[in-house]
């Protein structure tokens, strides 16, 4: 009997899934109301747990701008630590970016993805010019803010790895808004593999605005952003936030 009903269980699950992951998305008040008050929750958190601090908040350009965030990834923390430096109120146009092989799978991730993060799916391996061009749509609206993590996938040692093309060839040649970010400790806290994050020091560090409207190659872009946060860690790290190879976060 159990192998009887998997399968329309399945087929009920991939059509949650799809319409889910639909982009773009219907306004939806109740959604709305739902996504803010789980940032709300989450934001008093990462202030309790993680004691969490935001450095250069005033950097953020004005609500009517758009712009895109770009940041160091080693852990499921940094997305939430950047939603958390933009207002409750731009919640609704702000688009983490996401893999669309890993979110946008199962029921449970689409649906934190989609409902919690807002977040846009990206695929990483096949259609990833249709993915930047739904990129650029969003940031040709005045208002709307993408999160990017330019190296594709989490670090598994908290080191910041190579950016990708991507994000250059999204910005190259555009006045578009880009501020780079660092988030450190993170890894410490909640580093891929780990099931649940521990209670450790997370700081965002934003930095100043800029843009890349005179560059034509998307290789060199990717490589001055990846400067500009590596340069964020630098100045202004007051916690280690990578280990030895072969060794564990503390």
């Amino acid at each position: 009997m159990t192998k009887m009903g998997q399968g329309p269980a399945l087929a009920l699950e991939r059509k949650a899934v799809e319409r889910l992951r639909r982009f773009p998305r219907e306004p939806d008040a109740l959604v709305d109301a739902l996504r803010t008050l789980v940032a709300v929750v989450i934001r008093a958190l990462l202030r309790i747990y993680c004691r969490f601090e935001i450095i250069g908040q005033e950097h953020l350009p004005n609500d009517g701008e758009s712009f895109v965030l770009v940041a160091n990834h080693s852990s499921h923390l940094d997305s939430v630590c950047l939603l958390a430096a933009l207002p409750l109120r731009r919640l609704q146009r702000t688009f983490p970016v996401a893999a669309e092989d890993y979110f946008f799978r199962s029921l449970s991730r689409t649906w934190f993805a989609t409902v919690v993060m807002n977040a846009l799916p990206f695929a990483r391996q096949m259609r990833v010019r249709e993915s930047l061009s739904i990129c650029a749509q969003l940031l040709a609206r005045p208002g709307n803010v993408l999160v990017i993590f330019p190296e594709g996938t989490r670090s598994k040692t908290g080191a910041t790895q190579a950016f990708k093309p991507g994000i250059g060839a999204l910005l190259a040649g555009h006045e578009i808004k880009v501020l780079p970010c660092y988030v450190e400790g993170a890894f410490r806290a909640w580093p891929k593999g780990r099931r649940w994050p521990r209670p450790r020091k997370v700081r965002l560090i934003i930095g100043r605005v800029r843009h890349y409207a005179a560059e034509e190659e998307s290789e060199t872009v990717a490589a001055e952003l990846h400067r500009e946060v590596e340069t964020l860690r630098a100045d202004n790290s007051v916690v280690r936030d990578s280990v030895e190879p072969g060794g564990a976060p503390d």
